[in-house]
Protein backbone atom coordinates (compact mmCIF):
# COMPACT_ATOMS: atom_id res chain seq x y z
CA UNK A 1 0.00 0.00 0.00
CA UNK A 2 1.24 3.29 -0.79
CA UNK A 3 2.06 6.29 1.47
CA UNK A 4 -0.54 8.67 3.58
CA UNK A 5 -0.78 11.71 1.70
CA UNK A 6 -0.52 14.08 4.84
CA UNK A 7 -0.92 17.98 3.26
CA UNK A 8 0.71 20.54 5.45
CA UNK A 9 -0.55 24.18 6.87
CA UNK A 10 1.77 25.63 4.21
CA UNK A 11 0.52 23.11 1.28
CA UNK A 12 -0.87 26.53 -0.73
CA UNK A 13 2.53 28.31 -0.28
CA UNK A 14 4.19 24.58 -1.28
CA UNK A 15 1.60 24.87 -4.55
CA UNK A 16 2.62 28.34 -5.16
CA UNK A 17 6.20 27.93 -5.18
CA UNK A 18 6.11 24.19 -6.81
CA UNK A 19 4.56 26.38 -10.04
CA UNK A 20 7.84 28.32 -10.20
CA UNK A 21 10.03 24.94 -9.31
CA UNK A 22 8.18 21.88 -10.43
CA UNK A 23 11.17 20.23 -8.72
CA UNK A 24 9.99 20.49 -5.00
CA UNK A 25 7.53 17.83 -4.24
CA UNK A 26 3.63 18.68 -3.82
CA UNK A 27 3.24 16.96 -0.21
CA UNK A 28 4.95 15.37 2.20
CA UNK A 29 4.68 11.45 2.82
CA UNK A 30 4.69 9.79 6.19
CA UNK A 31 6.84 7.06 6.86
CA UNK A 32 5.54 3.31 8.07
CA UNK A 33 6.68 3.90 11.96
CA UNK A 34 4.88 7.67 11.78
CA UNK A 35 1.47 5.87 10.26
CA UNK A 36 1.52 3.20 13.04
CA UNK A 37 2.29 5.74 15.99
CA UNK A 38 -0.30 7.90 14.25
CA UNK A 39 -3.21 5.32 14.48
CA UNK A 40 -1.95 4.03 17.63
CA UNK A 41 -2.82 7.61 18.86
CA UNK A 42 -5.96 7.69 17.28
CA UNK A 43 -6.61 4.51 19.10
CA UNK A 44 -5.71 5.67 22.47
CA UNK A 45 -7.84 8.99 21.62
CA UNK A 46 -11.03 6.94 20.84
CA UNK A 47 -10.80 4.60 24.15
CA UNK A 48 -10.31 7.48 26.11
CA UNK A 49 -13.47 9.53 24.97
CA UNK A 50 -15.88 6.32 24.36
CA UNK A 51 -14.06 3.02 25.89
CA UNK A 52 -14.05 0.09 24.24
CA UNK A 53 -17.08 0.65 22.59
CA UNK A 54 -15.52 3.24 20.96
CA UNK A 55 -12.42 1.12 19.98
CA UNK A 56 -13.70 0.52 16.29
CA UNK A 57 -11.84 0.71 12.75
CA UNK A 58 -14.71 3.13 11.39
CA UNK A 59 -13.84 5.38 14.41
CA UNK A 60 -10.18 4.95 14.70
CA UNK A 61 -9.94 5.99 11.44
CA UNK A 62 -11.60 8.79 11.20
CA UNK A 63 -9.69 10.21 14.33
CA UNK A 64 -6.33 9.53 12.55
CA UNK A 65 -8.09 10.70 9.37
CA UNK A 66 -6.85 7.85 7.34
CA UNK A 67 -8.31 5.10 5.31
CA UNK A 68 -9.75 1.92 6.53
CA UNK A 69 -6.87 -0.49 5.15
CA UNK A 70 -4.31 1.11 7.08
CA UNK A 71 -4.95 -0.86 10.45
CA UNK A 72 -5.41 -4.07 8.51
CA UNK A 73 -1.52 -3.27 6.61
CA UNK A 74 -0.11 -1.96 9.83
CA UNK A 75 -1.87 -4.20 12.68
CA UNK A 76 -3.61 -6.99 10.72
CA UNK A 77 -6.19 -6.51 13.27
CA UNK A 78 -7.97 -4.08 15.33
CA UNK A 79 -7.08 -6.77 18.22
CA UNK A 80 -3.62 -6.20 16.52
CA UNK A 81 -3.80 -2.66 16.66
CA UNK A 82 -5.30 -2.93 20.31
CA UNK A 83 -2.52 -4.80 21.53
CA UNK A 84 -0.42 -2.15 20.26
CA UNK A 85 -2.04 0.03 21.88
CA UNK A 86 -1.78 -1.06 25.62
CA UNK A 87 2.05 -1.64 25.01
CA UNK A 88 2.02 2.20 24.40
CA UNK A 89 0.21 2.56 27.18
CA UNK A 90 2.74 0.47 28.94
CA UNK A 91 5.15 2.23 27.69
CA UNK A 92 4.44 5.43 29.17
CA UNK A 93 4.33 3.65 32.55
CA UNK A 94 7.33 2.35 32.69
CA UNK A 95 9.16 5.75 31.53
CA UNK A 96 7.50 6.98 34.62
CA UNK A 97 9.26 4.67 36.93
CA UNK A 98 12.52 4.86 34.87
CA UNK A 99 13.32 8.37 34.85
CA UNK A 100 12.83 9.42 38.11
CA UNK A 101 16.01 10.64 39.82
CA UNK A 102 18.64 8.48 37.88
CA UNK A 103 21.49 9.93 39.61
CA UNK A 104 19.66 10.30 43.04
CA UNK A 105 19.57 8.49 46.11
CA UNK A 106 17.52 4.93 46.16
CA UNK A 107 15.17 7.03 48.38
CA UNK A 108 14.65 10.08 46.33
CA UNK A 109 13.98 7.87 43.37
CA UNK A 110 11.36 5.95 45.20
CA UNK A 111 9.47 8.44 46.06
CA UNK A 112 9.96 10.06 42.09
CA UNK A 113 8.14 7.18 41.25
CA UNK A 114 5.53 7.80 43.60
CA UNK A 115 5.06 11.35 43.23
CA UNK A 116 4.93 10.34 39.18
CA UNK A 117 2.37 7.72 39.82
CA UNK A 118 -0.38 10.24 41.29
CA UNK A 119 1.03 13.61 39.02
CA UNK A 120 -2.26 15.12 36.79
CA UNK A 121 0.09 13.40 33.73
CA UNK A 122 -0.64 9.97 34.75
CA UNK A 123 -3.56 10.14 37.76
CA UNK A 124 -6.51 11.78 35.36
CA UNK A 125 -9.67 10.75 34.22
CA UNK A 126 -8.57 10.09 30.57
CA UNK A 127 -5.54 7.90 31.24
CA UNK A 128 -7.24 5.63 33.46
CA UNK A 129 -10.35 5.43 31.90
CA UNK A 130 -8.14 3.79 28.84
CA UNK A 131 -6.89 1.51 31.45
CA UNK A 132 -10.53 0.23 32.83
CA UNK A 133 -10.87 -0.61 28.94
CA UNK A 134 -8.34 -2.74 28.13
CA UNK A 135 -8.10 -4.13 31.67
CA UNK A 136 -11.87 -5.64 31.00
CA UNK A 137 -10.80 -6.81 27.38
CA UNK A 138 -7.60 -8.88 28.76
CA UNK A 139 -9.83 -12.25 29.74
CA UNK A 140 -11.43 -12.37 26.47
CA UNK A 141 -8.57 -11.16 24.22
CA UNK A 142 -5.60 -13.59 23.53
CA UNK A 143 -3.21 -10.95 21.86
CA UNK A 144 -4.06 -8.43 24.24
CA UNK A 145 -3.38 -10.96 27.08
CA UNK A 146 0.44 -12.09 26.01
CA UNK A 147 1.00 -8.03 25.64
CA UNK A 148 -0.15 -7.81 29.39
CA UNK A 149 1.75 -10.61 30.81
CA UNK A 150 5.12 -9.03 29.04
CA UNK A 151 4.14 -5.75 29.97
CA UNK A 152 3.04 -5.92 33.72
CA UNK A 153 6.23 -8.14 34.23
CA UNK A 154 8.32 -5.43 33.06
CA UNK A 155 6.32 -2.63 35.39
CA UNK A 156 6.44 -5.00 38.02
CA UNK A 157 10.49 -6.02 37.73
CA UNK A 158 11.29 -1.78 37.66
CA UNK A 159 9.48 -1.26 40.77
CA UNK A 160 10.81 -4.81 42.61
CA UNK A 161 14.24 -3.02 41.48
CA UNK A 162 13.73 0.51 43.32
CA UNK A 163 12.05 -1.15 46.30
CA UNK A 164 15.46 -3.87 46.70
CA UNK A 165 17.71 -0.59 46.53
CA UNK A 166 16.19 1.24 49.38
CA UNK A 167 16.36 -1.86 50.93
CA UNK A 168 20.51 -2.63 50.41
CA UNK A 169 20.89 1.04 51.34
CA UNK A 170 19.38 0.81 54.00
CA UNK A 171 20.75 -3.07 55.07
CA UNK A 172 17.41 -4.03 55.41
CA UNK A 173 16.05 -7.58 54.53
CA UNK A 174 12.63 -7.67 52.38
CA UNK A 175 10.57 -9.61 49.87
CA UNK A 176 11.07 -7.25 46.96
CA UNK A 177 8.89 -9.39 44.98
CA UNK A 178 6.11 -9.84 47.28
CA UNK A 179 6.17 -5.65 48.01
CA UNK A 180 6.42 -4.78 44.42
CA UNK A 181 3.04 -6.77 43.83
CA UNK A 182 1.28 -4.91 47.10
CA UNK A 183 1.92 -1.71 45.61
CA UNK A 184 1.36 -2.21 42.28
CA UNK A 185 -1.99 -3.97 43.47
CA UNK A 186 -2.71 -0.72 45.60
CA UNK A 187 -2.34 1.57 43.24
CA UNK A 188 -4.29 0.12 40.16
CA UNK A 189 -6.73 -0.61 42.91
CA UNK A 190 -6.61 3.45 43.82
CA UNK A 191 -6.90 4.06 40.30
CA UNK A 192 -10.29 2.07 40.35
CA UNK A 193 -11.58 3.46 43.17
CA UNK A 194 -10.76 6.95 41.62
CA UNK A 195 -12.47 5.75 38.31
CA UNK A 196 -15.68 4.89 40.20
CA UNK A 197 -16.30 8.06 42.67
CA UNK A 198 -13.38 10.95 42.23
CA UNK A 199 -15.06 12.49 45.06
CA UNK A 200 -14.20 9.82 47.63
CA UNK A 201 -10.11 10.27 46.97
CA UNK A 202 -7.85 12.50 45.92
CA UNK A 203 -4.41 11.99 44.07
CA UNK A 204 -2.41 13.01 47.63
CA UNK A 205 -4.33 10.57 49.56
CA UNK A 206 -3.45 8.14 47.03
CA UNK A 207 -0.25 9.45 47.23
CA UNK A 208 -0.65 9.09 51.33
CA UNK A 209 -1.74 5.15 50.97
CA UNK A 210 1.51 4.46 49.04
CA UNK A 211 3.90 6.05 51.87
CA UNK A 212 1.50 3.96 54.45
CA UNK A 213 1.90 0.66 52.74
CA UNK A 214 5.80 1.23 52.43
CA UNK A 215 7.54 2.92 55.25
CA UNK A 216 6.64 0.70 57.99
CA UNK A 217 8.72 -2.28 55.70
CA UNK A 218 11.09 0.37 54.22
CA UNK A 219 11.06 2.98 56.92
CA UNK A 220 10.83 6.53 56.57
CA UNK A 221 11.04 7.97 52.74
CA UNK A 222 10.11 11.58 53.09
Amino acid sequence: MGGVIVYSAAHLTMTQTNKKNPAQPKFARQSAEARREMLVEAGIACLAKDGILGFTIDRICAEAKVSRGLITHHFKSIDGLLAAVYETMYGKVLAVTEEPGVAASPEARLVGIIDSMFSREVFNRESLNIWLALWGEIANNPALLKVHRKQYGLYRASIERALQDVADARGLTIDAAFVAMMFVSLVDGLGLEWCIEPKLLSAKAAREASFKLLEPILGPLR
